[in-house]
């Protein structure tokens, strides 16, 4: 969808993430947002009113006690005059500030008062995003019913930690506004989801593990999609490094049986789709310590054990959902040996991809898939993921909807 005719109040807090603010006015302004900024004064020190005015082509609001903004009460004019505030950076400060209900400056204040759907986009250092003080300021956050996208996983640009904590990227942000104001029609209504995405990491050592090449993104773009649609989606995502989908419960896993355990506590449900390329085998026992090697000695064997088979388990559960969707990455005969998955994992639909290195496909952004079903095969051309996983939204919506 485009944003025309939609008003963003947009909060820039003090962060070295805000220079990513200017890119994101213009990719909102781009699809036909009205861009209103805010800026505290720590985001002042960072990028220049200037700055973000010239590319918002609007005043900016720095100040709670400005003369001239404040004379016709104008923060509680912001709070209201927008469809969206969202915030990015949000940072640790000013979320403890929103959880604890304070107002000190103009964008502590305007978010006390609005009435509209707050979007946040965190950015700290990963520490700070992993102190408890913080993880309980989310939490209260969500069930006000504040929307999270982000952070990502990178290095950080204040030093050489890395870490979760970076924030997420402009176009995602931008996707996850749009996902909260479409207005298009919600056949998923009612409906609820359970998506898997990303790989798993079966621990070898402490530092060792064995893992399947998935970003996540496929499986990320297809809960946005059912979400975007209406449904109530529970997304369980392995280790990846982008954002949460915005209006989506992330529950976050690192093993498959932590996988398997996570979507069977999902259940029941009307909608599964397993994307995630989970490990097919762990390691029978992993080492307490990390494993050396030492000059002479032969090398350690692994002996391995066969991981939960999560689509199987849900295809042939007793609260099995109405539609199950699962997907398989070949590498070759793509048709034949998705269409045994069919039969044996006990599915619905399989999207079968050539993952074959040539391809590309796994960690990039696009995709080719056939649908396979007991009722025949549909060969889809190369598109972006995002739109593999709109229109598979879309093909599980009339599914349901000739039940």
């Amino acid at each position: 969808m485009t944003l025309g005719g939609k008003r963003i109040l947009l909060i820039i807090s003090g962060g070295i993430a805000a220079y990513k603010s200017l890119d994101l006015i213009r990719r909102l302004r781009d699809r036909g947002a009205a861009v209103r900024p805010v800026m505290t004064s720590g985001a002042q020190e960072f990028v220049t009113s200037l700055a973000v005015g010239a590319l918002a082509a609007d005043h900016v609001f720095t100040d709670l006690f400005s003369r001239q903004d404040e004379q016709d009460v104008g923060h509680i004019r912001l709070a209201r005059d927008c469809d969206l505030v969202l915030i990015a950076p949000a940072t640790a400060d000013l979320l403890a500030k929103m959880a604890n209900g304070l107002a000190d400056d103009l964008a502590s204040t305007v978010l006390l008062a609005t009435d509209r759907p707050v979007v946040a986009a965190p950015a700290m250092n990963p520490r700070m995003w992993a102190h408890p003080a913080t993880r309980r300021n989310i939490e209260f956050l969500r069930r006000d019913g504040i929307r999270f996208v982000g952070p990502m996983a990178g290095e950080m640009a204040e030093s050489r930690e890395a870490g979760l904590g970076r924030m997420a990227e402009p176009l995602d942000i931008v996707a996850a506004v749009e996902t909260l104001l479409d207005e298009g029609p919600k056949p998923l209504l009612g409906r609820k989801a359970i998506v898997t995405s990303g790989p798993t990491h079966e621990p070898i050592d402490p530092v060792r593990y064995i893992a399947n090449r998935s970003s996540g993104r496929q499986g990320h773009a297809i809960a946005a999609a059912l979400a975007a649609l209406g449904a109530d989606v529970t997304l369980v995502s392995g280790p990846v490094t982008i954002a949460d989908p915005v209006g989506v419960r992330t529950l976050h896993v690192e093993r498959a049986d932590e996988m398997r355990d996570a979507v069977l506590s999902a259940l029941p449900a009307d909608i599964a789709v397993m994307v995630a390329a989970v490990a097919d085998w762990r390691v029978a026992s992993a080492a307490d310590q990390k494993i050396k090697k030492h000059p002479g000695e032969s090398i350690p064997t692994l002996a391995l054990t066969e991981n939960p088979d999560i689509l199987r388990t849900v295809g042939h559960h007793t609260l099995r959902p109405k539609l199950v969707v699962g997907f398989a990455a070949e590498t070759e005969h793509v048709e034949s040996n998705a269409r045994a998955k069919l039969e044996r994992k006990g599915a619905d639909l399989i999207v079968a991809n050539d993952v074959s290195s040539a391809t590309g496909i796994m960690g990039g952004t696009r995709n080719t898939v056939k649908i396979i079903g007991h009722d025949g095969i549909e060969q889809w051309p190369e598109m972006d993921k995002n739109e593999v996983a709109t229109r598979l939204a879309s093909l599980i919506a009339d599914r349901l909807r000739q039940e």
